[in-house]
């Protein structure tokens, strides 16, 4: 006999939603995680009464009000607003590409000098059809931008010379003309207050959950307990890697606490020298506005990644979207089985859509009003 209505692989933000709305609807659900923690990626934990984003920053945003509005229910958000500075060599840059930027690139003042300079350097290099994500962020933004704040980034953030990405990767590289450096442009942002983990803890309020439990160490006899199951981690790892491993991009961490009250004066700092090894420094206290006397940073580094390792976005590129598209044809001959999240549907999502999805497949499932 089924013990439970369904399986839910993983206690991420998209098996949470799920499993909440289930039970809201009268289903019974076991929601099993490998990890020994619930909350997936966006987990936090408190060190030094700091709440700390142990999988890298994750800044909620979005222009959905229904998503900002049933995110709400779970918490309170604080009113941070992503400003990140990028530093490169001995230079320091607002983010996003502002007049902020400008001015501190060119000296210029005004928006028409800003896009003079801009218009100018993108007339000299003649590219009118880019063949690879150099040609494509040359013909956008220019040499100098280019150079300074995207070229070593991006080589950084997947592994491979600029020339040797596709150029769809970056299809637009917005310069905004006016001292805003506001990063989002989403009416909807925050951090909630008391950190990820308190939000998934309220989902799954009512929910019977299983933490270290490695669904293929045993899938026979845990797919057996519920009439569904919802699958969100690699969707080429449940088909055993049968038409062959998909790509994905890992993240390594190195944290530390620090004996002083603020190291870096903001939440993020991108590094975009190609020589300095990682990408980015979070200083975690900035996101809550944050005067304990200790601080705690993480400097992120983007890895190569490999079976066994954590994968955290994948890689949209011609050759992976082919191959995803074969085991979602698997998947659609699935009658009890459902695929669900940035692993489960290959696919790099914004908290915010990730919420959505859960929400869509919820009302498709379980035929209920949409909240």
């Amino acid at each position: 006999m089924k013990k439970y209505d369904y399986l839910i692989v993983g206690a991420g933000l998209f098996g949470a939603v799920f499993a909440h709305e289930a039970t809201r609807c009268g289903k019974t659900c076991l929601v099993i995680d490998r990890r020994d923690h619930i909350g997936g990626n966006i987990y936090t934990e408190e060190v030094e009464g700091i709440q700390v984003h142990r999988y890298g920053a994750h800044i909620f945003h979005t222009s959905r009000k229904h998503v900002w509005e049933y995110i709400n229910q779970f918490t309170e958000f604080n009113h941070f607003i992503n400003s990140p500075i990028a530093i490169y060599k001995d230079e320091l840059y607002n983010m996003p590409f502002n007049m902020n930027t400008f001015h501190q690139l060119w000296g210029v003042k005004t928006p028409a000098e800003a896009q003079a300079k801009v218009q100018e350097q993108i007339a000299r290099m003649h590219i009118t059809h880019p063949r690879n994500l150099e040609e494509q962020a040359l013909a956008l933004v220019g040499q100098d931008v280019y150079e300074k704040l995207v070229e070593g980034y991006t080589r950084k953030q997947w592994g491979r010379e600029c020339k040797d990405l596709p150029a769809f990767i970056i299809k637009r590289l917005p310069l905004r003309y006016t001292y805003d450096n506001n990063y989002f442009k989403d009416p909807y942002q925050g951090i909630p207050k008391g950190g990820y983990t308190r939000i998934i803890k309220k989902l799954l309020e009512g929910v019977q959950v299983c933490l270290n439990t490695d669904f293929f160490d045993n899938r026979e006899e845990l797919s057996a307990q519920a009439d569904k199951v919802l699958f969100t981690g690699m969707i080429d790892q449940y088909y055993d890697y049968c038409y062959g491993e998909l790509e994905y991009r890992s993240l390594r961490f190195e944290t530390e606490t620090l004996d002083m009250e603020n190291y870096q004066g903001n939440a993020v700092v991108n590094y975009t020298d190609y020589e300095v090894p990682y990408t980015r420094i979070i200083e975690h206290k900035h996101f809550d506005f944050g005067t304990q006397p200790k601080t705690v940073i993480t400097r992120e580094y983007p890895a190569k990644w490999e079976k066994g390792e954590e994968p955290y976005y994948p890689v949209n590129d011609p050759k992976n979207t082919d191959l995803f598209a074969q085991y979602e044809r698997l998947a659609m001959k699935e009658k009890n089985v459902i695929f669900g999240g940035r692993l489960g549907m290959y696919r790099y999502m914004d908290m915010d859509q990730v919420i959505e999805e859960a929400l869509s497949l919820a009302e498709t499932e379980l035929t209920y009003e949409k909240p």
